[in-house]
């Protein structure tokens, strides 16, 4: 969300142009600006920190394609700082064998709050050297309130493309992996351990567990990213692959019968959604088949993601591969159901999700770098 600024870096050819180009005042940075301005050689983008209440940055060992927030029982709104945090991130890393599931806690974040309009714009004062040196004394005193990482991992075959918690019990995590692997997790020990760890950040960089996976699914011919556990009926999950498959998991006493097809309805627990990269949107009920009851061509090329409004039901959100997101009206599917079209970002939609407690919002990433 927020801005990203152009920074021009000179490179010395030799240790005289290293002594030389020292002197030289770097270029003023200046306010980078999507699908307008590009980046010249030598250039690179910086983020704003002035543009967020809170920002730092950890990491589990390797690259992730794919994270969750873990739900807790501290509350769904949370106004005052400091904050505690649980997720889970899967890794992709150098070597298969390497990958494994980080479950982790973050604790102490602080940060600061601000004001919808800043005291200077009020009061007129344009001096940014009081600013500054107030994030400066903020720094100072937060010094000795750093967050906290603590950090279990769980050996994974092979890279994790996508993973998921389930809402109704946030232990149980499903991954889909690069080796065409379903594989459904109980991290409930590694997360009550995490809960009683104290002010001091656990020492297991190194240690990697072997944990037993709840169910393992291979029926899928093809690798996948997308999977989902349904927001009604606990247990519940789907999985789709890049061969055009969808499955259904329905939750047994101890573990899960899996089924060909669906995605789902937030309101309506037999009622599924998909995408495809056929270009197309599909609405599907379990309890009528295996083929979709509505099918409708959503964009122009390949339908990456979509996202249901569980707030206001009746609309779902598509990101396309050529950078353009919509919303549409379900109760209009058969007619003209599109409400909104938007062309702003140029590269493929990766990700689009309805905020959980405001119907009118929408987070959109896409491959230029974006969150918008």
């Amino acid at each position: 969300m927020g801005r990203k600024i152009k920074v021009k870096k000179k490179k010395a050819s030799s240790k005289k142009a290293e002594a030389s180009s020292s002197r030289v005042p770097s270029c003023p940075a200046k306010v980078w600006q999507p699908g307008v301005d590009t980046l010249e050689e030598g250039e690179e983008l910086q983020f704003d920190p002035q543009a967020y209440n809170y920002l730092r940055g950890f990491n589990i060992g390797w690259p992730c394609l794919s994270f969750d927030v873990v739900r807790d029982q501290l509350g769904l709104v949370r106004s005052e700082f400091p904050h505690t945090l649980y997720g889970v991130a899967g890794t992709q890393a150098e070597r298969a064998s390497w990958n494994y599931i980080g479950i982790f806690k973050i604790c102490n974040i602080n940060g600061k709050k601000r004001e919808p309009i800043p005291a200077s714009a009020i009061d007129g004062d344009s001096d940014m050297d009081s600013e500054s040196s107030s994030d400066e004394e903020d720094e100072a005193a937060n010094e000795d309130t750093m967050p906290i990482l603590h950090l279990k991992k769980v050996a994974h075959a092979g890279c994790v493309n996508r993973i998921r918690s389930m809402n109704q019990e946030p232990h149980i995590c499903a991954t889909w992996g690069d080796t065409g692997h379903v594989q459904v997790w109980d991290f409930s020990s590694f997360l009550n351990s995490l809960a009683e760890s104290g002010a001091v950040a656990h020492n297991e960089d190194d240690r990697i567990h072997n944990h037993v996976p709840v169910k393992i699914f291979g029926g899928h011919k093809d690798e996948g990213y997308a999977i989902d556990w349904s927001p009604l009926v606990t247990g519940r999950l789907v999985s789709g692959d890049c061969n055009k498959c969808i499955h259904l998991w329905e939750p047994t006493s101890n573990s899960w019968n899996v089924d060909t097809n669906p995605f789902w309805s937030p309101t309506e627990a037999d009622i599924f959604a998909s995408c495809s990269a056929d270009r197309t949107i599909s609405i599907w009920d379990i309890r009528t088949g295996k083929k979709p009851c509505i099918s409708v061509r959503a964009h122009n090329a390949d339908v990456n993601v979509i996202s249901w409004n569980r707030l206001a039901s009746c609309m779902i959100a598509s990101g396309c591969d050529d950078g353009s997101f919509s919303i549409r009206d379900l109760r209009l599917i058969k007619d003209d159901s599109l409400v909104a079209h938007f062309e702003y970002h140029k590269h493929p939609i990766t990700s689009v999700e309805w905020s959980p407690h405001e119907p009118s919002t929408l987070a959109v990433s896409s491959a230029d770098h974006q969150l918008t």
